[in-house]
């Protein structure tokens, strides 16, 4: 026999309650599941000694971010392998919007296509916050090489096969990539000396350690200005407005049609929550439109990016444009 309405609705009333409170106490209170963040200080790790080129696109945009964000930012430079260390760190790092990696497309892409043993992939184990900009590199000359023109530059390496050392932040490096391509293209025999990072190649090369190095604008521009080193030729397919006097590599018949540039990101650790994500996001862009942010970088020769663009669509064409030079240069380990 059913019961009446009375008992039933008296039992509705009791399963709503029960659920209820079932409810509630599987979700909590909404401020104990939503953590404010961030609850600390962001840690931006760049994976090169301070000096370089790297570091110096960091630390132009870092600041402002923190400001963007209302949060204190610091830098953690913990440099060595091409910048593949710093990386590796933020991957193994939680992903609470705390731990961030500045860094270019040497240790987001090409780093792995030079070294079975890297462990981390960024296009599978990082979260892309947002691309900051690229940028040209400038082969450079220590002014005791006596080497001042391109058509110098190509002319005595010919001459002298295996003589001669240009230096690099490190082996898989934008630099290297530049400079390996330079030697194949062009048919030169130079030895590589790698750094742990490109703050003391500046000074090895005024100083006559080594002959040539390829230096990121910024970078090299103190000791151009000084007369300590000699630029040759910038690594883009055109001139810069930097340094519009000093040719494209290119423009020498035997390196016609080269173009390799860098380019900087900001990247989280995979697994980033969407809130912190959007947050970051936000900010980068608001510091990329900054004008003191934009003048920095631009004096350092920073074709500065919106930093909305899409970086798994760049690094997958990164991917296929580094395979092919590592092919064509040999520089598989």
């Amino acid at each position: 026999m059913s019961s009446s309405p009375r008992v039933r609705v008296r039992n509705a009333r009791r399963l709503a309650a029960l659920l209820a409170l079932a409810t509630a106490c599987i979700l909590g209170a909404p401020a104990a599941a939503q953590p404010a963040w961030p609850s600390r200080p962001i840690t931006v790790v760049i994976g090169y000694p301070p000096g370089g080129s790297v570091d110096a696109v960091g630390r132009a945009v870092v600041e402002t971010l923190g400001k963007k964000l209302g949060a204190t930012v610091v830098v953690d430079n913990a440099g060595g392998a091409a910048g593949a260390i710093g990386v590796q760190k933020v991957v193994n790092a939680a992903p609470d919007g705390h731990t961030l990696i500045f860094g270019s497309s040497s240790e987001f892409v090409a780093t792995r296509f030079l070294n079975p043993t890297q462990k981390y992939d960024a296009a599978r184990d990082l979260t892309p916050v947002g691309y900051v900009g690229a940028i040209p590199l400038v082969l450079v000359a220590s002014t005791q090489s006596g080497v001042t023109s391109l058509a110098q530059f190509v002319s005595v390496a010919r001459q002298k096969p295996g003589q001669l050392s240009y230096g690099t932040s490190g082996i898989g490096s934008m630099l290297h990539f530049s400079g390996e391509l330079v030697k194949k293209q062009a048919g030169l025999s130079i030895i590589h000396v790698p750094y742990r990072g490109a703050g003391n190649i500046g000074s090895d090369l005024a100083g006559g350690a080594i002959e040539f190095a390829f230096l990121g604008p910024g970078a090299a521009k103190p000791f151009i200005d000084g007369g300590r080193i000699v630029p040759i030729a910038v690594t883009s397919a055109q001139r810069i407005a930097l340094m519009p006097d000093v040719p494209a590599l290119g423009e020498h018949p035997a390196l016609k049609g080269y173009d390799l540039v860098a380019w900087y990101a900001l990247m989280a650790p995979r697994g980033l929550a969407p809130d912190p994500r959007a947050r970051l996001q936000r900010a980068l862009r608001e510091t990329l439109q900054d004008a003191t942010v934009r003048q920095k970088l631009e004096r350092i020769g920073v074709v500065v990016g919106r930093g909305d663009e899409n970086m798994p669509q760049l690094m997958a064409r990164d991917a296929v444009e580094y395979t092919r030079i590592v092919d064509f240069a040999g520089m598989r380990e």
